[in-house]
């Protein structure tokens, strides 16, 4: 039998060799150009890239190879390539869209199928499930030619994206007072595609860059996945203590997504990062324009939104809900709880690269370590806490969610329960303006409970009682 392909939060990702195949790849690229060609884009370019994952390069030819042969023109990057340059070169090269071969921080057995419409960000829920429909049954109905074929005729073209995405970042912010700053940064690039974009943008100056984690290896050794969080990172805080770094920079395994580590080797958690960015831009930089949000991440962002006097909007989780709405306000950041964040000027896509080198000039033009720059947000909007918990779980999801609506709550970690928001997942108010949320991934089998309070001490309380009203514990 057939298997159905489904697109959760961020494309399609699955179990190398289990049900992410060569065969599998060719029907969702064959649904893609299908969607495309019904978008009346018969005949454009589109951009395909891949990451350092297990035989990555060769899902991405698979992929060009059927672009190329539904009459598409495919540029197919030379080498691994970071998320957010992919996304660079579909605008910079005028694209119809793109296809990214990553899974991006999924563990080591699997591997994924992102796609990108022509500004280079996440396609809308419903051209989503357009794709998904016109994904066929049968290889016998996918159209492709050889890549050595589409080399050869100039249908498939490889190129370096590197010069023209640098060349971009250049135009956004000025490079040399972070090269003559004289900072220690190590970097965690997770055996991933950042490794070496610090370096290559940041010598030849006062400041040193140390790298761990730069090279290739899909085993992804000393972390249980390439995602910038605890205890993935515990290697990284350790070898700031360790160098004397003034600073911790985290890129996932695809560097869409960020993290930062401070001084003394503590995380900045996601949260925390999205308002230090936030406040960068609107104090440090003195940009003003709209903010835009998953409901799963910081309310800081709303009370910043009050003190600048910028509007707040609050979306679904992932960038397929947030990359359109930055796209319909002009808005000047858009973020989630996962440590992805995209700014105005560049292209509507997580960009840990340029969220890396914002955190550096904030730490530059403010002559502040990152712990300085914590208590700086926290003076203006008051300490905010965050944790969240991943469980594997088993049964019906409906059977899950009828539990969590019917459970009703009063009281959560002792905080008086305000209101219930069911926009994505389940997402209960707190009277201290803080709220936990119950949502399931849509990539895993997995369900996330997440809070965010500004009392330290019912942290673990909270995360708890979600745990137990989601039938967890």
């Amino acid at each position: 039998m057939t298997q159905s392909i489904h697109f959760g939060t961020d494309g399609w990702r699955g179990v190398i060799a289990e049900d992410y195949t060569y065969d599998n790849v060719r029907r969702v690229t064959q649904g893609f150009a299908s969607y495309m060609l019904n978008q009346k884009h018969a005949g454009q370019w589109i951009v395909v890239g891949h990451d350092k994952r297990f035989a990555s390069e060769g899902f991405a030819a698979a992929a060009s190879e059927v672009l190329a042969g539904n009459g598409f023109h495919v540029y197919l990057t030379e080498s691994a390539t970071p998320t957010p340059v992919i996304a660079f070169s579909v605008v910079n090269k005028k694209a119809a869209g793109a296809v990214n071969i990553t899974a991006s921080h999924n563990p080591p057995t699997d591997n994924g199928f992102k796609v990108r419409d022509h500004n280079g960000g996440a396609i809308d829920p419903q051209g989503l499930l357009e794709i998904e429909a016109s994904i066929p049954d049968s290889a016998g109905l996918i159209r492709r030619i050889a890549i050595s074929d589409g080399i050869q005729n100039g249908t498939i073209v490889k190129f370096d994206p590197a010069p023209d995405y640098i060349a971009h970042l250049k135009g956004l912010i000025d490079l040399e007072p972070i090269i003559a700053a004289g900072l220690k940064i190590t970097v965690d690039s997770m055996w991933g595609n950042g490794a070496g974009w610090f370096t290559r943008l940041l010598s030849g100056g006062k400041t040193t860059i140390h790298e761990i984690h730069d090279q290739r290896n899909p085993l992804f050794p000393e972390m249980k996945r390439p995602e910038p969080i605890q205890p993935n990172i515990d290697v990284g805080l350790k070898t700031v203590k360790e160098t004397g770094s003034d600073v911790l920079l985290i890129l996932d395994g695809d560097a869409d997504r960020c993290g930062f580590g401070d001084e003394n080797g503590v995380f900045i958690n996601q949260l925390q990062a999205f308002g230090l960015l936030a406040y960068y831009l609107l104090e440090v930089r003195g940009q003003r324009g709209p903010i835009v949000k998953t409901l799963s991440t910081t309310s800081m962002l709303e009370k910043l939104g009050v003190l600048y006097q910028v509007p707040v909007y609050q979306t679904g989780v992932g960038f397929k809900y947030v990359a359109p709405k930055m796209i319909e306000t002009d808005a000047m950041i858009g973020g989630e709880e996962s440590g992805g964040y995209a700014f105005r000027g560049n292209v509507p896509e997580r960009d840990g690269i340029l969220a890396g080198i914002y955190f550096l000039d904030m730490m530059v033009r403010l002559n502040k370590k990152p712990s300085e720059l914590l208590q700086i947000l926290f003076n203006k909007v008051g300490a905010h806490y965050y944790d969240r918990v991943d469980t594997f779980f088993k049964g019906d999801r409906k059977e899950k969610e009828a539990m969590i609506l019917a459970a009703k709550p009063a009281t959560i970690g002792g905080l008086k329960v305000t209101d219930l928001l069911t926009t994505d997942g389940y997402k209960f108010s707190l009277e201290d303006g803080g709220w936990m949320l119950i949502r399931f991934s849509g990539t895993e089998p997995i369900m996330r409970v997440y809070c965010e309070t500004t009392h330290k001490e019912c942290v673990k309380a909270i995360l708890e009682d979600g745990l137990r009203i989601a039938g967890l514990i």
